[in-house]
């Protein structure tokens, strides 16, 4: 039965490995960026700010329309007239009709639609610090989850390895039995431990499944895609602090947004400023009018032409509410500043700690390789000496063991390595494809 399920298992694993399609880190990092809701919808929201940052929409640009006014009445009308007669009439009607094209253009509004335009520049680069953030966070998502499958098959591997040592131990373990060097215990104690092992495999194939699920729920696709990934975890082992935290100065998403958004609030204090200055503003149309009544020495009249003129205003008292209104905006402003600032330490802070995260993982890999390299010469004693019969069962499952361990632990310092340079390059604002 063991030899069955022992067989199930490797089959399993080398079947699987040869049917399905081969996934880079590459590819699927595409896949999550093609797929992802929440990145298309910064797409969309970036389209709307480019188009939205326009010389009209700023209020630089004059205002085209075609008016028409008409009203009518019945009146019963009564007229004295200057030689003494009065004249009535009901149910006299009157009626006036205007109509044509007419042009309003703000001439000067204390620069405000200047600082206007300006913020709309703002405004798209803040959608598009917006857009690199949710690219970034995806990317980091989808980068974690696929070296943790990467870790999760290495693991499998070594489990595997483990597997067959197990049923080769199982093997002399009956085989002395048979001719008498070893008892019933020595047989039993070799199934057990294979059995154990199987059960360690069959979990770690259901955590390497559950895993490769969460990647595909990640990338938006369907849950049920089979796919393999690379065997091994590659590090970029020269990451230095220094250029680190000059690249987060620069490109960091979340301190840029916070920059642009100080940009903002420096040019709504300049339109708030502008309420000060006096406002300037041509109207021009051209206009046709008619008007008929029923009663006076007129009964009709019509006129066309072009109308213009300008008119100007200056607010000089609103109640303090311009001072109200220009102190608000300079406390957030000032804000924004604070802001500023407290991004930028936190970003220290987080480099700081991560790149000491980072360079003791680096360290960790090393000393977790020679264990490794260790654990496995070990064991290949072990495995001898087993095979003469000169140490007991417990030494060799201790041997054994200890091997996996090292297995396991220098995987996990690669992942965990792994994990503190995408940090570092999401810190940095640099980790793009």
């Amino acid at each position: 039965m063991n030899k069955i399920l022992t067989f199930f298992v490797l089959f399993f694993i080398v079947s699987s490995a040869h049917s399905q399609e081969l996934m880079t880190v590459e590819g699927a990092v595409k896949i999550a960026l093609e797929n992802n809701y929440k990145i298309r919808i910064a797409v969309n929201e970036l389209k709307i700010d480019k188009t939205g940052v326009s010389a009209g929409n700023a209020g630089m640009l004059p205002t085209l329309g075609a008016t028409l006014n008409n009203n009518n009445s019945i009146q019963n009308s009564s007229q004295t007239r200057s030689d003494g007669n009065t004249v009535k009439l009901d149910n006299a009607k009157n009626n006036s009709l205007n109509y044509g094209v007419v042009m309003d253009w703000m001439l000067f509004d204390g620069f405000k639609m200047f600082a206007r335009y300006d913020q709309l520049k703002e405004l798209e680069k803040l959608g598009d610090a917006q857009l690199k953030q949710a690219v970034i966070t995806k990317v980091s998502d989808v980068m974690i989850g696929y070296y943790d499958l990467v870790q999760q098959q290495q693991q499998l591997v070594a489990l595997d390895s483990t597997l067959v040592i197990s049923e080769q131990r199982l093997n002399l373990a009956n085989n002395r039995f048979t001719i008498g060097k070893a008892s019933k215990l020595e047989v039993l104690n070799a199934k057990v431990d294979l059995n154990t092992d199987m059960t360690t495999i069959l979990r770690q194939k259901e955590l390497f499944a559950n895993t490769k699920i969460r990647l595909n729920e990640i990338l938006a696709r369907d849950t049920k895609i089979d796919f393999r990934v690379i065997n091994e975890i590659t590090l970029d082992e020269q990451l230095f602090l220094p250029e680190l935290e000059s690249l987060a100065q620069q490109q960091n998403p979340q301190l840029q947004a916070q920059i642009i958004n100080n940009n903002i609030a420096r040019l709504q204090l300049k339109q708030v400023k502008a309420a000060r200055y006096p406002t300037i503003t041509a109207s021009t149309g051209y206009v046709f009018s008619e008007s008929e009544s029923s009663l006076g020495f007129t009964t009709s009249t019509n006129s066309r032409g072009l109308n213009y003129g300008f008119s100007a205003r200056l607010n000089l008292f609103d109640g303090f509410t311009q001072n109200q209104q220009e102190k608000i905006a300079k406390i957030q402003l000032e804000n924004t500043d604070l802001e500023i600032e407290q991004q930028r330490q936190a970003l220290a802070s987080q480099l700081g700690i991560a790149y000491q995260t980072y360079l003791t993982n680096i360290s960790l890999i090393e000393l977790e390789r020679n264990n490794a390299v260790i654990a496995k010469e070990n064991l290949d004693i072990t495995m001898e000496k087993f095979r003469i019969g000169t140490i007991p069962t417990i030494e060799f499952r201790t041997a054994q063991l200890n091997y996996i361990n090292a297995i396991v632990r220098y995987s996990n310092a690669k992942f965990q390595a792994k994990l503190s340079e995408i940090s570092l390059k999401e810190f940095a604002g640099s980790l793009m494809f």
